[in-house]
């Protein structure tokens, strides 16, 4: 895949998003792309658990965790869940742990950090609803690009 999220906004400006959030680049992907899928949670993984068992089909998870970096809502195993079963990548307004695995996984994730605290286990938050983070709107069926200049949100697909 050879895209530059530069040359998209250039080429697109006025029809793409910026999110203006600083983010880590962890998977071993630096650069994905894909339909956008997302979840909305606070220090709570369950839903990208069940998120993740899913088929992903080259889509992105992105998930909104209220930038809270008191603990992890992904780690190695539920990283390799993700690529095994098709997902293009994760973007995480939050944090994830074993940092060191999840370097070695094919799949792009970016996050704000890390934190060795698990999550809890409660079943609570909202699938494919719209999120705002980062001065971007993100809605399930967008698509997102990302790669080592940021990430960019379009409403429809740009290549």
């Amino acid at each position: 895949m050879t895209f530059s999220t530069a040359d998209l906004h250039d080429e697109h400006e006025g029809k793409v998003q910026v999110a203006n959030i600083l983010m880590q680049s962890f998977g071993r992907k630096s650069r994905f792309s894909g339909p956008i899928s997302t979840v909305k949670c606070l220090e709570d993984n369950s839903l990208v658990r069940a998120a993740l068992e899913e088929p992903g089909n080259g889509r992105v998870l992105v998930v909104d965790g209220g930038a809270s970096i008191r603990c992890a809502l992904v780690g190695d195993k539920l990283a390799e869940l993700g690529m095994r079963n098709g997902w293009a990548g994760l973007v995480i307004n939050g944090c994830i742990r074993d940092s060191t695995v999840v370097s070695t996984l094919d799949i792009g994730i970016k996050a704000l950090g890390t934190n060795p605290r698990r999550s809890v286990k409660k079943g609570e938050g909202e699938r494919d609803i719209p999120l705002a983070f980062g001065d971007a709107t993100i809605k399930p069926g967008d698509y997102l690009y990302s790669d080592e200049d940021g990430i960019l949100v379009s409403p429809a697909e740009l290549f």
